[in-house]
């Protein structure tokens, strides 16, 4: 004989798992917020002056190991929450997160043959990780 209350159960998983989602993209905010603070020229960088293509301002570059300056700010524009229909995925896993379609944003991160990795990834999950933690420790109603 079995007892089986999962139709009971049903509207309370689904609140649940919508609540799980709703936090993901809250998440996915969170972080969007740490990388435009990361990708900011603030503190400044210590690497080479140059002077801006078609004026006469000037900029500091990034130095190895630095995540990248602020140029024309293409890449920090660039970055945007996850979509719904992206965060959640196959088995009911949910991933806040945010994405670029720049196509240099993965060789400043890693670096080439020609230039080191300017890395700001990491910097920038660390940072988002004790708030993005605190969404997912909310009571569940």
């Amino acid at each position: 004989m079995e007892i089986d209350i999962s139709g009971a159960v049903q509207g309370f998983v689904q609140d649940v798992e919508k609540q799980v989602a709703s936090r993901a993209e809250r998440a996915a905010h969170v972080i969007r917020k740490y990388e435009l603070s990361v990708l900011s020229n603030n503190p400044k960088r210590s690497g080479k002056v140059y002077r801006k293509p078609a004026s006469n301002k000037t900029y500091t570059a990034s130095a190895p190991g630095e995540p990248p300056a602020l140029r024309t700010g293409d890449l920090r524009r660039s970055f945007r929450p996850l979509a719904k229909s992206e965060i959640v995925q196959s088995a009911k896993h949910y991933t806040p997160g945010i994405r670029t379609d720049v196509k240099y944003a993965p060789l400043l991160e890693d670096g080439t043959n020609r230039i080191s990795p300017r890395p700001y990834a990491e910097e920038i999950k660390q940072k988002a990780f004790p708030e993005v933690k605190a969404i997912f420790e909310e009571k569940y109603t």
